[in-house]
C-alpha cells in the first residue's frame, strides 16, 4: 500500500495538482483539480499507483477490467496487466458511454471497474450499468483519487470494495453559487473533455 503522504507528493512533484478555478467533468467548479495524466505519464508512477489498486483486488476473482476513456484507461490497462486480465475501456459515442471495438462483457463475468478521478461518479455508474446489463458482475471499483473525501458511493448491486488510492475532500461549487466566478477568476476546463 502507497502512503498517502507519498501519493499526494507525486501529484505535486509532476505539476499533476492543479489549483486556480476548474470546471469539472460533472458540471461543478472547484479550485484544485487533479490531472493524473501528468503523473501517470511516468512509468514508475503509474506502476506505484495503480499497483495499490490492484494489490487490494488480488484475492478477489476478478475476469476482466473496465474503465471510462479517456482517464480511466491508463489506469485500468496498468490494473489490468498487474492482475494479468483482459482490459477493455468504454468511450462515448455521440454522448452515451458504451463498448466499441469489438469489446464485450459475458455474462457472469466479474469485472473490475477503474478510474483515475471521482467526483460525483457519474462515468464510473456508466461503465457499471453496461457491465450489469451485460449480465456482467461487479467485482469491485478502485480509483486514484476520490475528491469527495469518500462520499461518493457507487451502486453496484453488490456490496464490492471501492477502493482509492488517494482521498481528499476537495471542496466543490454549484456554478450558480461558485464564489470563485462571483471573484472574476478565469475558468478552465482542463482534462479529456476539456481544452487542456
Amino acid at each position: 500500500m502507497i502512503n498517502v503522504d507519498r501519493a499526494l507528493a507525486l501529484f505535486k512533484e509532476t505539476g499533476a495538482l492543479l489549483e486556480g478555478h476548474f470546471l469539472l467533468t460533472s458540471g461543478l467548479h472547484s479550485n484544485r483539480y487533479f490531472q493524473c495524466a501528468k503523473v501517470l505519464q511516468f512509468p514508475q508512477h503509474c506502476t506505484l499507483l495503480c499497483g495499490d489498486i490492484a494489490a487490494q483486488f488480488r484475492t478477489v476473482p476478478v475476469d476482466a477490467v473496465i474503465a471510462p476513456a479517456m482517464g480511466g484507461i491508463v489506469v485500468g490497462q496498468e490494473v489490468g496487466r498487474q492482475l494479468n486480465v483482459r482490459t477493455m475501456f468504454a468511450e462515448r459515442k455521440e454522448g452515451v458511454m458504451q463498448l466499441r471495438r469489438g469489446f464485450a462483457v459475458g455474462a457472469g463475468e466479474r469485472v473490475l471497474v477503474c478510474e483515475d478521478v471521482v467526483t460525483t461518479g457519474g462515468s464510473v455508474s456508466e461503465v457499471v450499468r453496461i457491465v450489469r446489463d451485460a449480465g456482467g458482475i461487479i467485482a469491485g471499483i478502485g480509483f486514484v483519487v476520490d475528491r469527495s473525501g469518500g462520499k461518493t458511493r457507487i451502486e453496484t448491486g453488490n456490496d464490492c470494495l471501492q477502493y482509492p488510492v488517494l482521498t481528499m475532500d476537495v471542496v466543490t461549487h454549484n456554478p450558480e453559487s461558485c464564489p470563485l466566478c462571483k471573484g472574476g477568476l478565469l475558468l478552465v476546463k482542463p482534462g479529456s473533455r476539456g481544452n487542456a
